[in-house]
């Protein structure tokens, strides 16, 4: 059984652009104040710090381009555990501020600048460097970033008349487009299980514990930048998510040594799910006690 891949893709661009517009809406609604300011800020900091002690502690197991790769994609975000966590806050019906949707989108390129660059610092075989014009140039211009934030931009500009118009497609069949996307990034974590359990247990337990310590610590963190429970959550997801899209594709760039039969699975195949059943529940609970 597979999604056909012209139809997957869709779906994403559809969901990547649902969330982007609604965030601008949400934005266009609340005046720009230092909590704003300073979720940006925070966003920031966090896909520049993340892979940095990630890098370090996976050089104790692997090679520097490996090592690089995976720390790139756990700094920076998974925009499908964001859309799902949005999803699960208005089940709650807890609010959430729509400046989170622009904090994502700035948390994309950090990260890879950053692996990019302990990869470069670190390897022994300096004659060999990559094109960083081409890597960062794909870093800031990926789909996923320019989509989101054009949507944002239009959700922003339109006023509420213009969005009723459009409610039916960015809000009505959001869930149902949500579910049949979840259901391919399940088939498709279930086809990379397998060489992947064949790579040992470190990269297993990386994929499990790191995520889970990263959005337990900005879960508690974040209340320093916002009281709301809505945004806390949605910066612990962001903090506990890996990328397994805007990552491996500017890698392949970056990092041709790096092995992407180890990074890819890593974040769709184990820290994706595991976000989204038992590490949703987790970090609302950390936000609501502490």
């Amino acid at each position: 059984m597979e999604i056909p891949p012209n139809s997957s893709k869709f779906i994403s661009l559809y969901l990547l652009f649902a969330i982007g517009f609604k965030g601008g809406q949400e934005l266009s609604h609340s005046d720009l104040n230092m909590e704003i300011i300073w979720s940006l800020v925070f966003g920031i900091v966090l896909a520049i710090v993340v892979p940095i002690y990630s890098y370090f502690i996976l050089r104790r197991k692997f090679s520097v381009e490996n090592s690089g790769a995976i720390a790139a994609a756990y700094g920076s975000v998974s925009a499908v555990t964001f859309v799902t966590a949005i999803s699960f806050l208005e089940i709650e019906q807890i609010p959430f501020g729509g400046h989170m949707v622009a904090v994502m989108a700035l948390m994309e390129a950090p990260s890879i600048i950053v692996g990019v660059l302990l990869m470069s610092f670190f390897k022994s075989d300096k004659s060999e460097s990559c094109d960083m014009k081409k890597v960062l140039h794909h870093a800031l211009t990926n789909g996923s970033v320019l989509l989101i934030l054009g949507s944002l931009v239009i959700g922003f500009l339109a006023n509420e008349h213009q969005a009723d118009g459009i409610k039916p497609f960015t809000t009505d069949i959001f869930k149902g487009f949500l579910a049949v996307f979840l259901l391919d990034m399940g088939i498709t974590s279930g086809k990379k299980l397998k060489d992947f359990i064949k790579k040992g247990g470190a990269a297993l337990v990386f994929a499990i514990v790191v995520p889970v310590f990263n959005g337990i610590l900005v879960g508690w963190l974040s209340q320093f930048v916002s009281q709301a429970e809505g945004n806390r959550f949605l910066f612990a997801i962001l903090a506990a998510s890996a990328s397994y899209i805007a990552v491996p594709a500017a890698m392949r760039l970056a990092a041709p040594k790096a092995n992407p039969s180890l990074y890819l699975p890593m974040a769709l195949a184990i820290t994706f799910p595991f976000n989204i059943t038992l590490g949703m529940p987790l970090y609302m609970y950390i936000v609501q006690n502490f």
